[in-house]
């Protein structure tokens, strides 16, 4: 590892290549094939100015409703089964470790986006690291993780639908209309637009949530034997194999993803450095609605919950607690086609004022690029379609990166200052090898043990067949 001058001065080299723009301009004017904004059109400056400002507009606060949006959502509904199959110490173990651990490395992150202005997405901060090679790879994976994501939404929402009308209506159908309302829901491309919905998504899972562990509760207290009489265990339940734990563990890591998208919101900031406070509110929150639920619902329900949670909590307010959960299912779902079309409209039209969605060609192009995206999530919701085992091979092929190694990597490749035999750099190496080492893990076991359980689901036929009208798992 070279000093820290070799390192600042290589990364700002490298920051300058994919942007063409000053290093440290926190709005820069647009480059066009090398000419600056002075010598374009005076449409083209209008189109411009009024982009900046569209897409300037998110303080700390937004982000923080943005982040909750996009993250507290699936993630919630899957802990309460993760807690069935590791046991209520493991769970909480790894639920609030886990917790700490994305917190640390969302801090990471800001401090890239910080450090390196012109970073729009992760894919940016990829060709940071590994050039050319890291920006197609990053941009790959995040394509595909927001794609697996809306279709997890889609998922969500067939189950969702099928639950609230008890009706015989085939499961296809439901699907297509989850995806058409995530669509629709995903065309403003402006993350402070999307913020203005997240006050109602975070008032919905948290109503859905709380339905769910008062009536779960009442249940489990009204029932034979009452609170006592639930079989719910302080360890792993009988049988466990080792695909059934990392499965669980997974879909804990699942419910950590917000790192993901970070750079594409903080890219919105008017503020940028307040994003420190946004990711503390967010982490702690999390931390604490997924302790809680997992072990409040495990605790009322037993070995025998369900994932989603919310079909643990009977027919009746099982019912209910979903059409409470559908505003959180459909907005928070919506988060990730904007942020998948943002980075695939912004390629497209990098060096052209058309990027900013304010020009009908804009449009025109972002609709389309939305809707093809809308389309292979419903396809992906089709051919996997069992809630937890989507989750698990999501987060164990992409998630890992995201959220521990590629931070983890950040800070050894863009963030050290100083020399290594400094204390601070040396106790900073040591966690950042542990974080880096968890994503490995959780990348291989993780792959390994979601396939296998796939293949065990068809083979015994406990899961519905692809495009069938059966009801989803």
């Amino acid at each position: 590892m070279g000093s820290s001058e070799d390192i600042s001065d290589h990364s700002t080299h490298k920051a300058m290549e994919p942007f063409g723009e000053k290093q440290g301009d926190v709005n820069p004017p647009p480059v066009y094939d090398g000419d600056m904004i002075g010598e374009i059109s005076e449409r083209e400056q209008h189109i411009y100015e009024h982009g900046v400002q569209k897409f300037n507009r998110l303080g700390w606060k937004r982000l923080t409703i943005v982040l909750i949006v996009e993250a507290i959502a699936l993630g919630s509904l899957s802990i309460p089964s993760t807690f069935a199959t590791l046991g209520m110490v493991a769970g909480i173990i790894c639920t609030v470790g886990l917790g700490m651990i994305a917190i640390y490395t969302s801090y990471l992150v800001g401090q890239v986006k910080l450090k390196f202005p012109l970073v729009a997405n992760y894919a940016d901060a990829g060709k940071l690291m590994m050039g050319r090679f890291g920006y197609e790879l990053v941009t790959f994976m995040l394509v595909l993780q927001l794609l697996f994501l809306t279709g997890s939404h889609t998922l969500t929402g067939t189950i969702a639908f099928q639950n609230i009308t008890q009706s015989d209506v085939c499961s296809v159908v439901f699907a297509v209309v989850s995806a058409i309302i995530l669509l629709l829901v995903a065309v403003p491309p402006s993350f402070a637009e999307v913020a203005i919905l997240g006050y109602v998504d975070f008032a919905s899972i948290i109503l859905a949530i709380g339905i769910t562990i008062i009536a779960t509760g009442v249940e489990s207290t009204n029932a034979p034997g009452g609170l006592a009489a639930v079989d719910w265990s302080a360890w792993p339940k009988p049988g466990t194999t080792f695909s059934d734990a990392f499965v669980a563990l997974t879909n804990i890591v699942f419910a950590y993803s917000f790192a993901m998208c970070q750079f594409s919101f903080m890219d919105e900031m008017h503020t940028t450095k307040d994003y420190v406070k946004s990711i503390w509110a967010l982490g702690i929150v999390e931390i604490v609605i997924y302790t809680v639920t997992g072990a409040l619902v495990y605790a009322f329900v037993g070995s025998g919950v369900q994932s989603p949670a919310l079909l643990s909590a009977g027919n009746l307010i099982s019912r209910i607690a979903f059409g409470v959960a559908l505003p959180v299912i459909f907005i928070s779902g919506s988060i990730n086609t904007v942020v998948l079309g943002r980075l695939v409209h912004g390629r497209i039209y990098k060096n052209s004022p058309i990027r900013f969605i304010n020009s009908p060609m804009g449009w025109i192009t972002w609709l389309i690029i939305i809707t093809i995206a809308t389309i292979i999530a419903f396809v992906i919701a089709e051919v996997i379609p069992f809630f937890d085992d989507l989750l698990s091979i999501s987060s164990s092929l992409f998630i890992s990166g995201f959220t521990f190694y590629f931070p983890a990597l950040m800070w050894f490749l863009l963030l050290k200052e100083g020399k290594w035999t400094e204390p601070r750099n040396l106790a900073l190496g040591a966690v950042n090898i542990c974080v880096f080492l968890i994503g490995l893990v959780v990348l291989v076991a993780g792959t390994y043990s979601s396939v296998t359980d796939i293949m065990n689901n068809y083979k015994a036929g406990t899961v519905r067949g692809v495009f069938t009208c059966a009801k989803p798992e």
